[in-house]
């Protein structure tokens, strides 16, 4: 199937591309392949939305309906201990944790509208076909990808519902993966986009939407915290923010830095809501949805070339997220626009399958790089600690502006991080009691995450002797801990077995935490059959 462009990925980024792309040229053929069964079933995100990309995309978007309702009425920011909480000054608070003029959302409800007005300019929209493999033209560059195929069973034999992959070929194709994209790693790799980038740096975002009773709820409320339970020295933070309709949504972020191969990031999670100053919020209350999402948080020092021969990396694919903001959602959909605009005057000029130079260009002259820019010692100050990196962030925005004459780099991969075993402390979580806490596979069913018990195992291992003999050996398999929906297992075949690695790939989020935090990069998460994985409602 042959297009003027080809869009990897159904989320906020894609989807902006392909509404750009039609508003400039309703004669642009354009189409957008989804790997979850419906546009919105894998997008997840606090979130808190500026909107700015959107008020430049769709400036009518209210008039059209858009689920963008419920405006930011109070900021609150605390610093926790085990049982006390202090809130910060509003007025002592940076110009990032401040969000008047935005909006509470669901980002997955906001995608699927954005589906519809794509739809409705003409886009092609295929959800539940995965892109599994990136087509390369005799010169190199890329002209498209392939969906992978259908009905291949665990031992890679065709079965009775085989359907063989589509092959969608583009004059350009977009990249719009998400965090850690499958694809845009390969990419990464064959043409050496991040040679001059820093490493990027990662969390991983683990989020319950909650019922709460009327009296708690507060709609608008966004709140903040940092500190309890982790310890000053590993980033992470966490929210709540009151949507509509009496609902709460909770998040926790752990950076994926962290140094405890004993931590477990759910774990962490599911203690905070124990807090004093937090856990009344959920009294009375009901957890109504469960999912993860790993986030890329290194900022513009870790953005990679984005674009190459044929195509480019646009939203989270790249990178492009603020992290002190704790928003990428209005970045997204500007990268998306940007890489459309670039896109369409190439068309326009009878080129194909070149490198969209004015792509890049035109992000370093936008509002989109200023912000960045500004936001771009955040997390370097973060990663030395709490206290420390708060006042020197601080320093850095309110004295600086976020123009301090110094930029800091980020030093090491996420993977490079994990103490062995012997020197970390293990910890002890405590039990789930089933009602604000809760196990791991408990919370994956609220997922709705499917997989198709019989394909092929989507998460692969480069050496399978590797998860025991060095990853348990030296660090005790910190996998069974970091992974939030239980997929991997250390599991002895009868009393004094040996031990081995027990993949359950139908728990699998896709939140890529494992391809990212794996200490020997032994791990590689590829697209599972199209339309598996969670199924949010609006997440």
């Amino acid at each position: 199937m042959q297009y003027d462009v080809v869009i990897v990925g159904g989320g906020p980024a894609g989807l902006s591309a392909a509404i750009r792309l039609k508003q400039l040229s309703a004669e642009t053929s354009v189409c957008v392949v989804e790997k979850g069964s419906e546009v919105g079933a894998h997008i997840l995100s606090g979130a808190v939305m500026d909107p700015r990309g959107l008020d430049e995309l769709i400036p009518d978007w209210k008039d059209k309906g858009a689920p963008v309702t419920v405006p930011v009425a109070e900021d609150r920011f605390l610093f926790l201990t085990e049982s006390a909480a202090r809130q910060t000054p509003n007025w002592m608070l940076p110009g990032c944790f401040r969000n008047h003029g935005n909006y509470v959302i669901s980002l997955g409800s906001v995608t699927r509208w954005l589906g519809q007005q794509a739809e409705a300019l003409g886009v092609e929209i295929f959800p539940g076909f995965a892109a599994a493999e990136i087509l390369y033209d005799d010169q190199g560059a890329v002209r498209g990808v392939a969906t992978g195929d259908m009905g291949i069973n665990r031992q890679g034999e065709k079965t009775d519902a085989w359907q063989p992959g589509v092959e969608l070929h583009g004059k350009y194709t977009f990249f719009a993966e998400g965090c850690r994209g499958h694809l845009g790693r390969q990419l990464e790799a064959k043409f050496d986009l991040r040679k001059d980038a820093d490493p990027q740096v990662y969390g991983i975002g683990l989020k319950e939407l909650w019922d709460v009773q009327p009296e708690k709820h507060r709609p608008g409320l966004v709140l903040h915290t940092a500190g309890w339970p982790l310890d000053p020295a590993t980033y992470g933070g966490a929210f709540l923010y009151h949507l509509e309709h009496g609902q709460v949504a909770v998040g926790f972020v752990v950076g994926l830095a962290y140094r405890n191969p004993y931590l477990s990031p759910y774990e962490e999670f599911q203690r905070y809501k124990t807090h004093p100053a937090i856990r009344g919020f959920f009294e009375g209350g009901k957890r109504v949805a469960y999912g993860a999402r790993a986030i890329a948080a290194g900022g513009l020092q870790s953005l990679p070339k984005t674009v190459f021969p044929g195509g480019c990396l646009i939203g989270d694919d790249a990178g492009f997220l603020n992290a002190s903001r704790i928003k990428g959602s209005h970045a997204a959909i500007k990268t998306g626009m940007l890489a459309a605009e670039a896109a369409q005057a190439a068309l326009a000029a009878g080129r194909s399958g070149d490198e969209l130079t004015s792509y890049p260009d035109a992000f370093r002259q936008s509002w989109l790089f200023d912000e960045l820019w500004r936001a771009r010692n955040f997390k370097p100050w973060m990663a030395k600690g709490l206290y420390l990196g708060s006042v020197m962030f601080g320093i850095d925005q309110i004295v600086f502006g976020g123009k301090a004459p110094w930029t800091l780099r980020h030093a090491h991969a996420d993977h490079d991080t994990l103490q062995t075993k012997d020197e970390a402390q293990p910890i002890a979580y405590p039990k789930p009691d089933g009602v604000l806490t809760f196990d791991r596979l408990t919370n994956v069913a609220f997922s709705n995450t499917n997989h198709a018990e019989d394909q092929p195992v989507h998460l692969t291992l480069k050496d399978a002797s590797v998860p025991v003999a060095v990853n348990l050996e030296r660090y005790d398999a910190p996998e069974q801990r970091y992974c939030p929906a239980g997929v991997y297992e250390i599991v002895r075949d009868g009393e004094g077995g040996a031990a081995r690695l027990q993949i359950n790939a139908q728990n699998c989020v896709h939140c890529k935490t494992c391809d990212i935090k794996d200490p020997t990069q032994n791990i590689v998460w590829v697209v599972p059959e199209g339309g598996g994985g969670p199924n949010y409602p609006n997440m």
